[in-house]
């Protein structure tokens, strides 16, 4: 089994990214973006179609994709990105409904704009099941919430437990809510699709150029001085902790995934699966997966939640602890099959403290900030990249809910640490709690625990 090497998409040698350079002089242009993600990546290219003849470059420490980008699960979803009463507060109920119709048009952008065949793109929709009846609870509770912010049946469904099982062979079903609305991708098909069109687009992308400092109109690369006439845009999501002042504001969550070997037909046969379904629980330690095109599992959960200082994994290698915790979801979720584990590997995604998004471009003069999707980027980086390109180019911006200031900053160490492995023990143990007891009711120590992280 192969451990890191960022991940199983990245690692794969069938694949590469178009070709980019090391920036070596002093360049002058209109834009300069910090972060070759999908968002950095997004955002060059909404720039460009909404003017041509703006100069754009993308500057990244290590190479495409190299963070949350590259590790995801594929998941390009219209499911809500953060919280909608925090976001209604500053943007008002409207502006929450309208991003959210903006994220379905989005997710099918996507997918037109790069092709589905491209990105092996599998218009299943979502599962998300219960098998509890703690978690059947708060299913419904979430189906009643959604239809009070307007969500129909035909975006959100409720499911028997027969009707899961028939779309997926999960062990212990009660039940499950379905959404037409993602698609299963291969997230660095997706993302070199994009770095393609973007680079043939006349935006420069320059990788191992790492950003010394960001101030109003220039960056500082490598010893090189960056001038950018119009705007600095910061697109460095879980990785924006390494930048000074800015240690506290986005919290590097980390979350793992597996891989497995191509099952057999006999395998998927009592697996089922067939219908391209993201696959999800909810549980509070919740997993999410994937049937990927060439036949494996792919299933991703949080392992170690955090590391002390916002520290980083090492080129995405995972504990054999985690790996371990990974496995038995599956063995737990499939029982009649044996999966053996192909690539295990790590990453991070930016959490704000009151886990929403941000398009900040009042904080610095000149400087716009993005990010704070929470693990769902893969559609919101669109979003968000219109979203930059809009507010560069004075046009009324796609995503107005996500225009604000960063909210507050994380507790400082050694509170961010205890409070952020305290949390997940707590999430973990109140799972077995669940388990243990008859009743529907979500434990207290859950309860709390969602209390104190502000969810």
């Amino acid at each position: 089994m192969r451990n890191g090497h960022l991940s199983f998409w990245m690692a794969r040698d069938a694949i590469a990214p178009p070709p980019t350079t090391t920036l070596d002089g002093n360049i002058d242009v209109d834009v300069a973006i910090v972060g070759a993600g999908l968002t950095g990546l997004w955002t060059a290219w909404a720039l460009r179609e909404l003017d041509p003849s703006m100069s754009v470059a993308v500057f990244d420490a290590h190479q495409i994709g190299y963070g949350a980008s590259g590790r995801n699960c594929g998941w390009l979803s219209a499911k809500p990105v953060g919280l909608r009463n925090v976001l209604a507060q500053t943007a008002g109920r409207e502006a929450v409904v309208d991003v959210e119709q903006a994220l379905r048009r989005a997710m099918h952008d996507v997918v037109d704009i790069l092709g589905s065949d491209a990105i092996d793109a599998r218009h299943g929709g979502a599962l998300q099941v219960a098998r509890s009846a703690s978690q059947q609870r708060r299913l419904d509770d979430y189906l009643a919430y959604s239809r009070s912010w307007g969500v129909g049946h035909d975006q959100l469904r409720a499911l028997s437990g027969q009707e899961a099982f028939e779309r997926v062979r999960v062990a212990g079903l009660t039940g499950a809510l379905h959404t037409p609305d993602n698609y299963c991708v291969d997230p660095v098909k997706m993302l070199f699709a994009l770095a393609e069109r973007v680079v043939g687009a006349g935006v420069g992308v320059f990788t191992n150029s790492a950003v010394d400092n960001v101030t109003t109109g220039v960056l500082r690369v490598r010893g090189n001085t960056v001038r950018a006439r119009r705007r600095v845009v910061v697109a460095t999501e879980g990785y924006t902790s390494t930048q000074p002042g800015f240690r506290r504001n986005l919290l590097p969550l980390n979350s793992s995934m597996v891989v497995t070997e191509p099952l057999t037909d006999g395998q998927w046969e009592h697996v089922g699966w067939q219908h391209a379904d993201g696959l999800s629980g909810s549980a509070h330690t919740y997993f999410y997966g994937q049937r990927t095109p060439d036949g494996r599992i792919a299933v991703g959960g949080r392992g170690k939640p955090y590391r002390f200082r916002s520290g980083f994994d090492d080129d995405g290698r995972v504990d054999q602890r985690t790996i371990g915790q990974l496995m038995v979801t599956l063995a737990d979720l499939f029982p009649d099959v044996t999966l053996t584990p192909a690539h295990a590997w790590c990453g991070v995604l930016g959490v704000l403290r009151d886990w929403s998004p941000f398009v900040d471009a009042d904080t610095q003069p000149g400087i716009i900030r993005v990010g704070g999707y929470a693990g769902q980027g893969l559609t919101a980086a669109h979003l968000a990249g219109r979203t930059v390109a809009d507010l560069v180019t004075g046009r009324r911006p796609t995503a107005a809910a996500w225009v604000r200031r960063m909210p507050r900053k994380w507790e400082p160490e050694p509170l961010r640490w205890i409070g952020a492995n305290a949390l997940y023990r707590a999430y973990t143990v109140a799972d077995i709690l669940e388990e243990r007891s008859t009743t529907s009711r979500t434990s207290r120590l859950a309860l709390a625990a969602n209390a104190i992280a502000g969810r």
